[in-house]
């Protein structure tokens, strides 16, 4: 795969999975609503992939090494990702109740996560369950923040 089509697979994959987890996780214990998780899923696909895309197009640009083309694939390769990685979660908060829809998608993004980590450390020549380890450690680190904040949220504004 090229660089600049593995940058922004990579990244709009990361990025649409624990962005979207972790706002997910947090609406849904700030709130209980099932209209704020899917307002902050679309929100998430939409705005977030925009920014993203434009946070590695600069950060592409201030290398110097790459040409035009290829920082404009990993430009539009980042928003495509994040976009359809982040809208995908909406299809279990539409399909189930929202407790059962945050566990459907968190082992989703879990899964998804796991096997993007085992492939990056096989092409790496690397132990996989490191690489994986650490990446669903982070994401956890995520979800967990995201759901005490969420409370606190709730019990001091609520």
């Amino acid at each position: 795969m090229k660089h600049s089509l593995k940058v922004g697979f990579s990244f709009g994959l990361t990025s649409g999975i624990i962005t979207t987890l972790g706002l997910m996780v947090g609406l849904n214990s700030g709130t209980n609503s099932k209209l704020a998780v899917l307002g902050g899923i679309l929100t998430i696909a939409l705005a977030d992939a925009f920014s993203d895309a434009l946070g590695i197009h600069v950060s592409e640009e201030s290398e110097n090494t790459h040409n035009a083309k290829e920082i404009w694939e990993s430009t539009l390769s980042t928003f495509f990702f994040k976009f359809i990685i982040a809208s995908s979660f909406i299809i279990p908060v539409l399909l189930l109740g929202l407790t059962p829809a945050i566990i459907v998608s968190i082992v989703y993004g879990l899964f998804l996560l796991t096997v993007l980590s085992y492939t990056m450390a096989k092409n790496q020549n690397t132990k996989p369950w490191k690489v994986i380890l650490e990446h669903l450690s982070i994401a956890l680190i995520v979800i967990l923040a995201a759901q005490y904040l969420g409370e606190w949220i709730s019990m001091t504004f609520g």
